[in-house]
């Protein structure tokens, strides 16, 4: 007989190998810091979730694997949570629609009507409306993972990452975050271009 374990919390075993790979040395923002950021955002705003459950489980496993040298680490963590979920009796369908969140970040786009997808992701973006001082000590620790990279190189590519989401009608999608934040976050992003733009890329 198969015991359907769908509905449990995630048990602590599991979160026990989460929480070690989000304490990898090479990690600065994406850390445990930032899953229970996002953990306490979606507890604050539980009453946008449609199945909470889902968006829980993809919050653990969205930067599970985590390595800014590599292009696939949403398909890697999808992947890990697949393999996680199985074992731990999920049904099929409720650990691919984890792997449909997870999958969601690669791009920080969903379907249309996907609103609770849309929820994560904004989730996901919370800190571009964050007060100051964090705002500044996130974007400290993504350079820090990006240490790897030249100056002017990482000037450019942060610059254009920045500009996408400038760029857009609307960051977030979700009309209660998005009345709250979006105003803040935007003057962060366009703060934060113009210190990328001083000096001048060489």
């Amino acid at each position: 007989m198969t015991i359907d374990t769908s509905n449990r919390p995630l048990p602590p075993a599991m979160l026990t190998r989460l929480r070690a790979r989000y304490a990898e040395p090479h990690r600065h923002y994406h850390a445990q810091a930032h899953i229970d950021a996002l953990l306490r955002w979606l507890n604050v705003h539980a009453e946008l979730a449609i199945d909470r459950r889902s968006i829980e489980a993809a919050i653990w496993f969205h930067d599970a694997i985590y390595d800014t040298r590599r292009n696939d680490n949403e398909l890697q963590s999808a992947a890990l949570a697949r393999s996680e979920l199985r074992a731990e009796g999920w049904k099929p369908e409720d650990i691919e629609r984890v792997a449909v969140l997870v999958l969601a970040t690669q791009h920080h786009n969903a379907d249309h009507d996907d609103h609770d997808a849309w929820l994560f992701l904004d989730l996901d973006l919370s800190v571009l409306a964050a007060e100051l001082a964090i705002y500044d000590r996130y974007s400290q620790n993504i350079r820090a993972e990006f240490n790897w990279v030249p100056e002017a190189d990482y000037r450019r590519g942060r610059s254009a990452v920045l500009a996408s989401f400038q760029a857009r009608e609307n960051i977030y999608r979700t009309p209660a975050l998005k009345s709250v934040w979006e105003a803040r976050a935007r003057a962060n992003l366009a703060r934060e271009l113009a210190a990328l733009q001083d000096p001048p890329f060489a």
